[in-house]
């Protein structure tokens, strides 16, 4: 859970939305550089803004300049990022009446990486996201704007990457961890449909060994061309894809399964 009083700066449009349109987070500042046409995506996030009764400031450019070089005119003070237990994401599940399909990263430390893989993971309707509670990057506001915002819109849990492994395995999760050695079983020839934890290893080094000891199957994305690996975030995107399509789309063209938790 987020740390009571502390607050952090979100910047870019689309960032800036999501937070808003997600309500999970108290927003306490709005800032509009001098000159921004409220147009487009900034008319999205002004009108959100007057809805949840935050007012917008207008504030010089510069200012916004010394604090970040992709604000897009826009920022906002925020309450801290609201992490939630893994009880949690295993409640959502149930409330959806679905077998839980939960993203875990190991010591994931490229805020890019992070937010691509968040970003995919809510895309096919994950239940949850847990993420190590040591050396691996949590959710900054560097991760939000990488992610388009899509990590307001997910359960997200820190915890010790192993332990979290075996109470979601006495939930009934089968692990599967990816591998791009030839110890990984192909993509195709693991079951995917049923409740599953996927694990995605740090992007120079894979899984850690205790992490690793606690999957039941290693999976690899098959190759064909010539290019030794996958980067983790694309290898992490497409085992998530093909988790999703294994579950028959579920939800695709309805209500995101993983939107708003208001």
């Amino acid at each position: 859970m987020a740390t009571q009083g502390s607050r952090e700066r979100i910047f870019g449009r689309n960032a800036v939305y999501e937070v808003l349109r997600a309500g999970r987070r108290s927003v306490y500042a709005l800032d509009v550089a001098e000159g921004a046409e409220v147009r487009g995506g900034l008319r999205r996030v002004l009108d959100l803004a007057a809805a949840a009764s935050v007012d917008a400031r207008r504030v010089r450019r510069a200012d916004l300049d010394r604090e970040s070089d992709s604000h897009q005119g826009v920022a906002a003070t925020v309450e801290a990022y609201p992490y939630v237990e893994i009880e949690d994401i295993l409640g959502r599940a149930t409330e959806l009446n679905e077998l839980p399909l939960v993203l875990l990263l190991d010591l994931i430390q490229n805020p890019q990486n992070l937010g691509t893989l968040l970003r995919t993971a809510e895309a096919v309707g994950v239940h949850g996201v847990v993420i190590g509670s040591h050396r691996a990057a949590g959710i900054t506001p560097a991760v939000v704007s990488s992610s388009s915002g899509a990590s307001e819109h997910l359960r997200i849990a820190r915890a010790n990457l192993a332990q979290g492994m075996e109470r979601l395995r006495t939930a009934g999760v089968w692990m599967v961890g990816l591998e791009g050695g030839p110890e990984g079983v192909p993509m195709d020839e693991v079951n995917l449909a049923g409740a599953l934890g996927l694990v995605v290893g740090n992007e120079g080094e894979g899984m850690r060994r205790l992490v690793r000891e606690s999957c039941d199957v290693l999976m690899r994305v098959p190759m064909r061309g010539r290019v030794e690996s996958l980067n983790a975030a694309v290898a992490g995107s497409l085992a998530l894809y093909a988790a999703w399509a294994a579950r028959g789309y579920a939800g695709a063209g309805g209500e995101q399964a993983t939107g708003g938790l208001h």
